[in-house]
C-alpha cells in the first residue's frame, strides 16, 4: 500500500498473507494431536514466587515462574543435587559434581548476587546430604572463595543431620592456611571449641610453619589450651617439635625442648626429631653437636637419626665436593657399626640415590645387589635371634623363597631352603615347583632333578612339567664355521709355485752393505 511507511518484499508477503481458505502449514495442524498423543511432562517447579521490587527495578512488581530446561543439562544446581540424592549410596563421581556446583556458588561475586549465599544454598541444595569428604573436594576447587568458605561453615552446621567433626575443622583450617588468613583460621577453631582436637592442630600447626612463622608456632604451645581447648600434652609437644624440624627450624624447637625440660623431659622421638632438623636446615656441625649431647645423657640413638645424618653428609657432598662422598659416607656407616645402631631399608635408599644423583651408578647396583643377598639370612637370623622364630612357618619360608626367585637369587634361595628343612619345616609342593621352575630356567638341569626325587622320596605328588630355559642363561654354540680346504686348480698353483721360487732365488741374493748396516 502506498501510505504504509514499511511495505514487505513481494515474496515474503505472498507467503505470510495466506487466507483461511489456503492450507495451513502441516505442523501447525498436527500440533494439537501430536501434544495429545505425547504430552510434554509437566515441569516440576514451585508456584511462582513474589520477588520484591528492589531486586530487579524499583516501582515494579514481578512473578517470577521458574522456566525449566529441556535440554540434556540443565542449568539448575538443585536438579542434579537432588538426582544425587536419589540414589542413597552416592558415588564419587556424584560427590565431585555436587562440589563442584557448590565452589561455583562459592566464587560468584556476593556483590552481583541478590541473595546472600546461605539462602543461595538453601534454595538449590536443600536435599543434600553434606559428609567430610564432600566440604573438602569443595575446598580445593575453590581456591578464591575467600571469606566465604566461613559462610558455607556455618550453613552446613546448619544442616539437619550434620554434625562437624575435628576432620571438619581441619579442613577448613587447612584451607586459610593456605591463604596465610590466619584470622579466619582463629575464627575457625574458636566456633569449635571442644570438638576441634589432634587433626586441627596438626593442620594448624603446619599451615603456621609453612607460613614462615616459627616464633608464632613456639608461642602457640603456651595458649593453645586457653584459646582453642586443645591438651596441652606431650604429644602436642611431639607435633610442634616434628612440624619445626620438617621445615630446617631446628633451632626454635630445640629451644623450645629445652625450656620445657622440667615440665616435659624429652624423649628418643624428641631427639631424632631435633636431629633431623638441623640435618634438614644444612647444618651437620650442630646435628654431630646435639647427637654427643643425647650420648652423653643417656639417649639411645637409633637408626632413624643417623639416617638423617647420612643424608645430610650425602646432601653436602654433592655440592661440594662429589669424590668425597664415598670416604664420609663410608665414616658415618663405621660410627654406626661401632654404636651398635644396625642398617635398615632407609640407610640402602640414601646411599643408593645420591650415588645415583653423581652418576655412579655402578657403585648404586652394588649396595642394591650386596642390600638384596644379605637382607635374607640376617633376618632370619635376627627373627630367631629376638625369640620370633616360631613365626617362621612354612609360609613365611615360602614368602622367602619367592622374593629371592624373583630377583633371580636362585643360590640364596636354595640356601634358605636348607634353612627351612633345618629347622624342621616340611616344604610343600609350591615351593618344590617354585626352585625347580627357576632352576630349570638357568639352565641347571641336574639340580632340578635332584629336588624333582627329592620330593617324591617325601611323598609329594609332584607332577613333571616341560619348564622352558630363559634365554638369558642358555649356553650359546659356537657359530664359527670350520673353512673347508678347496682343491686349488691349476693356475692357481702354478702361481703359487712362481711366488714361492721367486722368495728361494732372492734368499741367495748378496744384499748390499747398507741394507747390512741397517739390519745391524
Amino acid at each position: 500500500m502506498k501510505g504504509d511507511s514499511t511495505q514487505l518484499p513481494k515474496k515474503n508477503a505472498e507467503a505470510l498473507a495466506f487466507t483461511p481458505a489456503q492450507t495451513a502449514p502441516p505442523l501447525l495442524l498436527h500440533l494439537p494431536n501430536l501434544l495429545t498423543r505425547h504430552p510434554l511432562p509437566a515441569p516440576r517447579c514451585p508456584p511462582p514466587e513474589f520477588v520484591p521490587s528492589n531486586a530487579f527495578s524499583a516501582g515494579r512488581r514481578h512473578w517470577f515462574f521458574p522456566i525449566r530446561n529441556f535440554s540434556s543439562q540443565t542449568g539448575n544446581p538443585s536438579a542434579t543435587a537432588n538426582s544425587v540424592n536419589l540414589n542413597p549410596e552416592k558415588s564419587e563421581s556424584d560427590e565431585d559434581a555436587v562440589a563442584k556446583l557448590f565452589s561455583d556458588e562459592l566464587q560468584k561475586n556476593p556483590d552481583s548476587e541478590p541473595l546472600p549465599l546461605q539462602k543461595r544454598l538453601d534454595l538449590s541444595f536443600s536435599h543434600v546430604r553434606i559428609s567430610p569428604a564432600m566440604l573438602l573436594s569443595t575446598l580445593n576447587l575453590s581456591p578464591d572463595a575467600g571469606r566465604m568458605a566461613l559462610d558455607f561453615l556455618k550453613w552446613a552446621k546448619s544442616r539437619p543431620g550434620f554434625e562437624p567433626s575435628d576432620e571438619v575443622y581441619s579442613h577448613f583450617v587447612a584451607y586459610f592456611g593456605r591463604r596465610k588468613d590466619f584470622k579466619a583460621t582463629h575464627e575457625v577453631l574458636v566456633d569449635g571449641l571442644g570438638v576441634a582436637g589432634v587433626k586441627s592442630l596438626e593442620a594448624l600447626i603446619d599451615r603456621m610453619v609453612r607460613a614462615g612463622m616459627p616464633s608464632q608456632t613456639v608461642a602457640l604451645f603456651e595458649r593453645m589450651e586457653k584459646d582453642y581447648g586443645f591438651v596441652r600434652d606431650m604429644d602436642s609437644l611431639k607435633l610442634i617439635v616434628s612440624g619445626l624440624c620438617n621445615h630446617g627450624y631446628a633451632s626454635y624447637a630445640e629451644k623450645l625442648v629445652k625450656g620445657l625440660a622440667n615440665e616435659f623431659f624429652p624423649d628418643e622421638y624428641i631427639c631424632d626429631a631435633l636431629i633431623e632438623g638441623w640435618c634438614v636446615d644444612g647444618k651437620l656441625d650442630e646435628a654431630k653437636r646435639l647427637l654427643g649431647e643425647m650420648q652423653r645423657g643417656g639417649f639411645e640413638i637409633g637408626t632413624y637419626a643417623y639416617n638423617a645424618i647420612l643424608e645430610c653428609v650425602c646432601t653436602l657432598c654433592r655440592k661440594k665436593d662429589p669424590f668425597r662422598l664415598d670416604s664420609e659416607s663410608r665414616n658415618v656407616l663405621v660410627e654406626m657399626e661401632r654404636n651398635g645402631v644396625p642398617c635398615d631399608v632407609e640407610t640402602f635408599n640414601v646411599l643408593i640415590t645420591n650415588y645415583c644423583k653423581i652418576r655412579k651408578t655402578s657403585v648404586a647396583l652394588e649396595l642394591f645387589s650386596s642390600c638384596q643377598i644379605g637382607e635374607g639370612d640376617e633376618m632370619i637370623d635376627r627373627m630367631k635371634s629376638a625369640g620370633f622364630g616360631d613365626a617362621l612357618d612354612t609360609k613365611a619360608y615360602y614368602e622367602f623363597l619367592k622374593i629371592l626367585c624373583g630377583i633371580e637369587r636362585v643360590d640364596h634361595a636354595m640356601n634358605v631352603f636348607a634353612m627351612m628343612k633345618e629347622d624342621g619345616r616340611k616344604p610343600g609342593i609350591k615351593s618344590y615347583d617354585l626352585l625347580m621352575g627357576k632352576l630349570c630356567a638357568h639352565g641347571r638341569l641336574d639340580k632340578a632333578n635332584a629336588l624333582y626325587k627329592e620330593a617324591e622320596s617325601s611323598g609329594l605328588a609332584v607332577q613333571p612339567k616341560a619348564y622352558k630355559v630363559d634365554p638369558r642363561f642358555v649356553k650359546k654354540k659356537d657359530t664359527a664355521v670350520k673353512k673347508e680346504k678347496k682343491r686349488e686348480t691349476l693356475p692357481e698353483k702354478m702361481a703359487r709355485k712362481r711366488r714361492r721360487l721367486k722368495q728361494i732365488r732372492l734368499s741367495f741374493v748378496k744384499k748390499p752393505k747398507k741394507m747390512r748396516r741397517r739390519a745391524c
